[in-house]
């Protein structure tokens, strides 16, 4: 497919590139992280949105997609994009409609030895004390004077109200909050969504999953995280929920008419974007780190949530369980940072959709335990088969604005996903295998069954020669908790 275009070469084993005569008004090229294996995967939709952002003013370097790529909105998802601070722009379509969409990865005291009879008493706890689906509420509910706390606080609202532990946040991206967020940017709808929200999982591919460490590859760096081979870990995978979801939709709308009034010729229309220095720009950029301080507090008070539930379930002090956050990356967000391009420190905006921060060892914005190691990387996968924990690599900085993939990808559309799913019974076929289900719908486990992503275990290949990030332990799922 990819390899038919004149306009497309593989540079190596584990890159293709797009080339500027690909697409009319290409600043540069795009990069794919793919092998030949992934390279069939690849719709050309999402080739086309990789080489449609390397047309959007102010691009830095290349534009670029992991393994994990499928078609999104306006940017591929598993697209990165920095854009000069200076003379580029920001683009809504670059973050997406969940704005830090985000995985945590919890450690404990626990075995899966000692465990297997309490399994199904666990599930139904977590399924019953976290509050998951479509637009469900049920969650915390800050009071009217304290309403714009977690847009500005992040995790630390929640640690402050009894919901986590102060090194929570040191192992935390950017600490658990961005500095500026702007919740008087956020509309009245935005912040009517997110009322009731925090503390609550979602639908869709958010998920609580208790996994077994199944696998070490890196034992050194694996002590450092805290992990041994058979112990039971927890992550969790949400984000904003409707707030974010909200703040998106609404600068979409505003970005369409920026784009007019600044003279930015777009490839498509979904990549509308204003100049980062606007004033549009930067009211979207206020929102949506508005927007991304609110999922860290969420994903923070879903951990002192799951803390609480295993404790009763098992009959254990919190202390004993021993319940360790290894770290919490964002996948959907835009971050200004400084890389070095072309030999000079460059400060940029850095799109990552669908793709995951992935600092090597001795970035200044990692936690001290990490410094030797890099920064954690934490690569769901489906839910029944299997999910990474890796570390970031120096030349992930040089290659890709320390970045990497966000998880296995999806194959199939949702549509189609369900379609295929039709006569089975998804929950039982998991439960042949192991892993206990909860879900408030046949639905949802028919769009998230393990056939609709690509093999986790490929896109791993992919980022690990391509020296992006290392592996460090492959977990299994064992108790899904789905909306």
């Amino acid at each position: 497919m990819a390899a038919l275009s004149p306009h497309i070469r593989r540079l190596d084993s584990c890159r293709l590139e797009i080339l500027p005569s690909y697409k009319r008004g290409m600043k540069a090229s795009a990069i794919i992280y793919a092998d030949a294996e992934i390279e069939k995967s690849i719709e050309a939709g999402a080739l086309d949105q990789a080489a449609n952002t390397a047309t959007l003013p102010g691009l830095a370097g290349n534009a670029l997609a992991m393994p994990d790529i499928h078609t999104g909105y306006g940017f591929p998802i598993g697209g990165v994009a920095a854009f000069d601070a200076g003379s580029g722009v920001i683009s809504p379509g670059g973050v997406g409609y969940d704005i830090n969409c985000g995985v945590r990865l919890l450690t404990s005291s626990l075995e899966k030895k000692g465990l297997e009879k309490k399994l199904e008493a666990l599930a139904a706890g977590l399924y019953s004390g976290i509050p998951a689906g479509v637009g469900i509420g049920g969650g915390l509910r800050p009071d009217k004077r304290d309403r714009e706390a977690p847009l500005i606080e992040g995790a630390a609202w929640a640690v402050k109200h009894g919901l986590g532990r102060a090194e929570d946040l040191v192992n935390t991206e950017s600490g658990g909050a961005l500095g500026g967020a702007n919740p008087h940017a956020l509309s009245r709808r935005a912040l009517e969504r997110g009322s009731g929200q925090l503390g609550t999982l979602g639908s869709g591919n958010h998920f609580l999953e208790v996994q077994e460490v199944g696998e070490i590859f890196d034992e050194e760096t694996a002590r450092a995280f805290g992990l041994f081979k058979g112990q039971i870990t927890v992550m969790l995978h949400t984000g904003s929920r409707g707030l974010g979801h909200q703040v998106c939709a609404d600068f979409i709308e505003v970005m369409r008419g920026a784009s007019l009034r600044y003279g930015i010729e777009l490839a498509d229309p979904q990549l509308a974007a204003a100049p980062f220095r606007s004033t549009e720009g930067q009211d979207y950029f206020g929102a949506m780190q508005a927007a991304a301080n609110y999922a860290w507090a969420n994903r923070q008070a879903l951990t002192g949530l799951t803390r609480g539930i295993f404790a009763s379930a098992l009959g254990l002090g919190e202390k004993a369980l021993a319940m360790d956050l290894v770290y919490d990356v964002a996948h959907n967000i835009a971050k200004l940072e400084e890389h070095v391009i072309s030999g000079k420190n460059v400060k940029v905006v850095v799109h990552r959709k669908g793709a995951t921060r992935a600092f090597g060892p001795g970035h200044p914005e990692l936690p001290p335990a990490y410094a030797r190691t890099g920064q954690p990387v934490i690569v769901p996968g489906d839910m029944g088969r299997a999910s990474y924990l890796l570390a970031g690599e120096r030349r992930a900085m040089a290659e890709t604005f320390g970045s990497t993939c966000h998880g296995a990808g999806r194959l199939m559309s949702r549509h189609e996903a369900i379609k295929r799913a039709r006569g089975r019974d998804i929950a039982a076929e998991l439960a042949a295998k192991g892993v206990w289900v909860r879900s408030s719908g046949r639905e949802t486990l028919a769009e998230e069954m393990p056939e609709a992503y690509k093999n986790i275990e490929a896109v791993i290949n992919v980022v690990e020669a391509a020296g992006l990030a290392r592996k460090v332990a492959r977990f299994k799922p064992l108790i899904v908790i789905k909306g």
